[in-house]
């Protein structure tokens, strides 16, 4: 511990739990690393192909097209209000990626979870004859055969809650037995909504670490069970990377130009890294040195900054300079960050700052107060970064959840930012 002190002088503001601003030393605004380069494509298609299917399972939800996709809005009542609370001045307008409205899960894990469930019910159908290539009529896969295959197989998956939502709502609803493995962080109606749709939900008192690693073991002993890797899944990374596509589509119709002279910063929450890391990548497939992505940490769970700083990865956890991976963030609670992913973004990601629970609760209040719009704590923490980088460009804020929250946890939540 001494040694990295000497070594990471950040490291004693995050050992004393203060909010910390990391610039990447080793960031290449033009540099991308090069991961198959079918990976967008490939997985956008995949999407395409399966909206008629979605459509058909989820249709009863009104406006629901079988399209994963999320709005985008304007936030610059918000804006007004992040200049006051952080004595700054934005310069640029303030967007936010709304993934807390993705259908049916309620979070940016509805892209990387429903493409790898997608992805494995593809392999399987065509495995047992169900599809085949080329074939464009995916009705098969909600017939009376394709359920009783997908009954036989087991998916499992280990989770802080939103990931397994989304597992378990998309895989339940094809015929799969899913269980979802639960650190204790999860919140407790995550787990309820999990279970009225049929999902058995396995609770651990430890953290996100070992509830991933007691749903690998389980997996690793039967044939007909398919582990999803939070940590070292492509199909769950290339689920997230195709929102740069979506995203932009978005920019275009608004008519945003990403460029040299106009700039695109991106902030995302990050927890194990899967997500924010598809996204960083996707959007530096897309708009390359134009765009720069910085990665928001609570004070209590810094484990990807952690690990790109000290270049340890998944071999340093929070736990090992003192902290509790203790906080309101819950689906941010990760004490351990993802080799694969820190490895991959050493050189993509700008920067990552961290941000305290006061904050987010505060952020909460304030977003819902000034945009009406009601996000759960951990999907608050990028929208501190266009005050902590002190950028001019385009801001973008990814939403990543909060839309199905009922509304009794919303009012404790409100409640609770209201008496601190």
């Amino acid at each position: 511990m001494e040694g990295w002190l000497e070594q990471f002088p950040l490291m004693q503001d995050m050992t004393d739990e203060k909010p910390v601003f990391w610039v990447n030393p080793d960031y290449e605004a033009d540099f991308v690393f090069q991961l198959d380069d079918e990976l967008l494509r490939q997985a956008s298609e995949r999407f395409y192909r399966f909206q008629p299917v979605l459509k058909s399972i989820f249709g009863e939800i009104a406006s629901f097209e079988g399209i994963i996709e999320s709005p985008i809005t304007d936030i610059s009542k918000m804006k007004i209000r992040l200049e006051t609370v952080y004595e700054t001045t934005v310069k640029g307008n303030v967007l936010l990626k709304r993934d807390d409205l993705l259908p049916i899960a309620g979070s940016i894990k509805a892209r990387g979870g429903f493409h790898e469930v997608l992805a494995f019910a593809e392999k399987l159908a065509r495995e047992h004859g169900l599809l085949t290539d080329g074939e464009s009529d995916y009705s098969c896969i909600l017939s009376e055969e394709a359920r009783q295959l997908f009954n036989q197989y087991h998916i499992v998956v280990g989770s802080t809650g939103n990931l397994g939502l989304s597992i378990g709502m998309i895989g339940s609803s094809l015929g799969f037995r899913v269980s979802v493995h639960m650190s204790h962080d999860a919140k407790q109606w995550k787990k309820d909504l999990l279970r009225k749709n049929g999902v058995t939900v396995v609770e651990h008192l430890s953290d996100y670490s070992v509830a991933v690693e007691q749903a690998r073991a389980i997996c690793s002993a039967d044939e007909k069970s398919y582990f999803v890797d939070d940590e070292n899944s492509l199909l769950l990374f290339a689920g997230y990377a195709v929102a740069a596509l979506e995203l932009k589509r978005q920019l275009a119709d608004l008519n945003i130009d990403v460029n040299c002279n106009n700039p695109l910063y991106v902030y995302l929450p990050c927890g194990v890294g899967g997500g924010p890391g598809g996204i960083t990548y996707g959007l530096k497939k897309v708009f390359g040195k134009h765009v720069h992505c910085y990665f928001a940490e609570p004070l209590q769970s810094p484990s990807m900054l952690l690990g790109l700083m000290t270049k340890q990865h998944d071999s340093i956890s929070v736990y090992d300079i003192g902290l509790t991976n203790q906080t309101e963030a819950d689906g941010l609670a990760v004490g351990r960050p993802s080799k694969f992913v820190g490895k991959l973004l050493k050189k993509m990601l700008a920067g990552i700052y961290t941000v305290s629970d006061y904050e987010l609760l505060q952020l909460m209040k304030t977003l819902n107060e000034t945009e009406e719009i009601f996000l759960e704590p951990s999907a608050l923490a990028g929208t501190k970064g266009p005050c902590v980088t002190g950028k001019e460009g385009i801001h973008l804020v990814w939403a990543t959840g909060g839309s199905i929250i009922p509304n009794n946890v919303k009012k404790q939540y409100l409640q609770k930012a209201k008496e601190l």
